[in-house]
């Protein structure tokens, strides 16, 4: 069961930094507006060349989709480790066909505009790719735009670096001092011991 320390400042981490390891970070981006939907498709085990893509479904997926949220966002996962892993994309692209039928002499009948869309689907296989190369494949392929940190998130991000050093600083001397304290109550059991076996 983890600490109620430890619970404690991750709850404080998130009040006092909300949606801060969301808004910024690797996968945040905005993707172009003909990107209609993302579909994922991989193995539920990470094993055999699954790992990247659960990893980009963990870390790079949930901040893709906070800043898109437009856009679905699809994920299937399969018992099949041999299978496939991939990313789909769909986008789709207006096709605007202009129809003007035939007009007698003094007819005011406008012309009909027809718009109608066409859908484009276009998978990258992932296999094998670490989380980082997906991503990379997927911005190559949409031209999505990254999302800087503000000044003030960064600021917040050094804030929390900072936190953090400190506690782990706390917790390796903690640990240091019951290293201490449990070498310290062995020693003086074994004095007892040879102390009891002198007097017997």
């Amino acid at each position: 069961m983890v600490s109620i320390i430890r619970r404690m400042y991750k709850l404080r981490e998130r009040v006092k930094f909300p949606l801060l390891a969301i808004r910024i970070g690797p996968g945040a981006a905005i993707l172009p507006k003909d990107v209609k939907r993302i579909h994922m498709e991989f193995a539920v085990k990470q094993n055999d060349g699954h790992l990247g893509p659960r990893k980009f479904w963990r870390e790079y997926l949930p901040r893709l989709k906070y800043h898109n949220p437009a856009v679905a966002m699809t994920v299937s996962r399969t018992r099949d480790q041999s299978g496939p892993a991939t990313v789909t994309v769909f986008t789709t692209s207006p096709s605007t066909s202009v129809t003007t039928p035939l007009a007698t002499a003094g007819s005011t009948t406008p012309a009909l505009d027809s718009r109608t869309t066409q859908e484009r689907a276009v998978s990258i296989d992932v296999k094998r790719l670490t989380e980082s190369q997906i991503f990379s494949q997927l911005s190559k392929l949409t031209g999505l735009e990254a999302v800087e940190a503000t000044p003030e998130e960064e600021a917040l991000l050094r804030n929390m670096e900072e936190e953090k050093a400190i506690r782990r600083a706390d917790a390796e001397r903690s640990v240091k001092q019951q290293d201490r304290r449990k070498r310290e109550a062995e020693m003086l059991r074994q004095a007892r011991g040879e102390m009891v076996a002198q007097n017997a």
